[in-house]
């Protein structure tokens, strides 16, 4: 539904808005905001694109030489938020970033997942669909207020009460959802205890990463009103599995059809399924930066807790980095299991379209399908049939993004160079920290 500058002042009248978030994401994927009072002078600037901030203070946009940014809010995302006090509701649109000549700012994740749209419809495809599963764990509060590792419930995978003691915090992110337009399709307990899954409906590429940004903001304000953290954290304890994010995604051309599904073809998959298979296997090992980009993902990226950690592909199988479930027609999917929620939804996605497309573009073929489980696979027998594993630290997966011409053109030159200097600074930071495992393993041998 397509929201006009007139629905938007009406609601601000009829529902008492009083506040108005301003809402972009840096390159490391944190939802910033500017709030402004939703007066008439102020609505007038922000509607007719005259919002301006101070880039130099957000990580991986301009220096301060070069500060001066505006916001131009997309209308569609115009959501009132539930809460609010006697002074009223707080409203949010989610916006792009533009320099002050006019252009699209070349930082932006939003705006380059938009670019990476519009090289897909040059190609010919109409929408890029995107059905995401972002996993998180919630953790009690100290009596000071701060994040304890300490989980509220011992549920397991679909537990439900006095097990799983959450399910309440659930129903009401749920509720909000709700009220906020979302489609959401399943709650429930995940494998780990303290981790959970809210499922919402796929949509088209732009949408479902704007739904990502604003889920993560309603599961964190829910959880601190019942006194817990909500924490997308990739790995946040030792021994348990990790969050990841699941990406379901699928392929239309202009007539609106599903174009990976072939009713005739092996799998009934098209052969530009599996050309954009083949893209998404062939760059997985360099774009991994991107979809697991803390030093703390490759601890959920490890044998023996369910996330994806060998090239390959299969059907029902989970054990390989994609998966096709089994749903056919219009719901004909790749499911894309390596991706944490940490990821920058906007950076991640523009990189695996590109390399889908890539993969379209030269007609790569994809390997054979490996319905064994391949943790129970040897290493030999995973090399005889072609599996090699995801990069095994942070500092190895930046070295591999700098080798892929495909996915540094997805992400911009701009956003490119930025992020890889970020993780540098990251891993110099964790290479030079001590941890409790060292001292406890060294400290006496030596």
């Amino acid at each position: 539904m397509v929201t006009t500058t007139t629905d938007i002042l009406r609601e601000v009248e009829e529902k008492n808005v009083t506040f108005l978030r301003l809402m972009f994401t840096d390159i490391l994927g944190t939802l910033k905001n500017v709030e402004v009072p939703a007066t008439q002078e102020q609505l007038t600037k922000i509607l007719n694109n005259k919002m301006m901030f101070d880039g130099s203070s957000i990580e991986g946009f301009v220096r301060i030489n070069e500060s001066d940014m505006y916001l131009y809010p997309d209308l569609d995302t115009w959501i009132i938020f539930p809460w609010g006090d006697e002074n009223g509701k707080v409203a949010g649109l989610i916006c792009d970033v533009y320099n002050p000549d006019g252009t699209p700012f070349a930082g932006d994740p939003r705006g380059n997942l938009k670019r990476a749209l519009t090289h897909m419809e040059e190609t010919g495809f109409k929408s890029f669909n995107l059905g995401p599963e972002p996993e998180f764990f919630l953790f009690k509060l100290d009596t000071q207020g701060n994040p304890t590792l300490e989980v509220n419930d011992q549920g397991g995978y679909f537990d439900l009460a006095p097990t799983d003691s959450a399910d309440n915090t659930r129903r009401e992110i749920v509720n909000v959802l709700t009220d906020l337009g979302f489609e959401v399709e399943a709650s429930h307990h995940e494998v780990a205890v303290g981790q959970h899954e809210i499922d919402f409906k796929y949509t088209n590429v732009l949408a479902a990463c704007d739904n990502i940004q604003i889920f993560k903001l309603v599961v964190k304000t829910v959880a601190r009103a019942h006194g817990l953290h909500a924490t997308f954290m990739a790995k946040p304890k030792f021994g348990i599995n990790g969050s990841g994010m699941h990406c379901n995604m699928s392929l239309f051309n202009q007539a609106g059809d599903n174009v990976f599904y072939d009713p005739k073809g092996e799998l009934e998959l098209s052969e530009i399924a599996y050309h954009f298979l083949g893209g998404i296997l062939d760059h997985a090992y360099n774009f991994t930066a991107i979809t697991n980009p803390t030093v703390n993902s490759y601890k959920r990226l490890v044998p023996g807790y369910e996330a994806p950690v060998y090239i390959a592909w299969a059907g029902r199988n989970r054990s390989p980095l994609v998966r096709v479930p089994a749903s056919r027609g219009m719901g004909t999917r790749l499911e894309l299991r390596s991706v944490d929620p940490t990821a920058n939804p906007y950076l991640a996605m523009a990189v695996l379209l590109e390399c889908g497309l890539d993969g379209i573009d030269r007609k790569l073929e994809a390997p054979a399908p490996v319905e064994n489980n391949i943790y129970m696979m040897t290493g030999d027998e995973r090399k005889a049939v072609g599996i090699s594993d995801l990069p095994s630290t942070l500092h190895n997966a930046v070295k591999a993004l700098r080798e892929d011409e495909v996915v540094k053109s997805a992400l911009g030159q701009h956003i490119y160079t930025n992020f890889v200097e970020t993780k540098k600074v990251e891993w110099a930071s964790y290479a030079q920290f001590v941890s409790q495992w060292e001292v406890d393993n060294y400290l006496d041998l030596y």
